[in-house]
């Protein structure tokens, strides 16, 4: 796992997006499951669990939909991760 602040060279995809939801991973919530935090895309703002949680719903979007870039989306974290870079940063 990368370190903070290293090199991220995919901050240009980074959007002003709206979260899909502002305290749950939907997906998790149609299968009648519990996740443990949340992050959001920062290209489409789709909300998903971390890979604490058992579904890890934030990297299956990355890798079903190739959308690189998340932020914690738990009150008081403002950190990022590229999944291409494998970097942990801080804007």
């Amino acid at each position: 796992m990368g370190t903070f602040d290293e090199a991220c060279s995919h901050l240009e995809m980074i959007q002003d997006v709206t979260p899909s939801s502002p305290d749950q991973c939907l997906q998790c919530v149609e299968m009648g499951d519990v996740w443990v935090n949340l992050r959001l895309c920062m290209i489409c703002g789709q909300v998903g669990c971390c890979d604490n949680s058992k579904n890890t719903h934030a990297t299956k979007h990355f890798h079903s939909d190739g959308h690189g870039i998340i932020k914690s989306h738990q009150p008081g974290e403002d950190w990022y991760w590229c999944y291409v870079d494998e970097v942990l940063f801080t804007l």
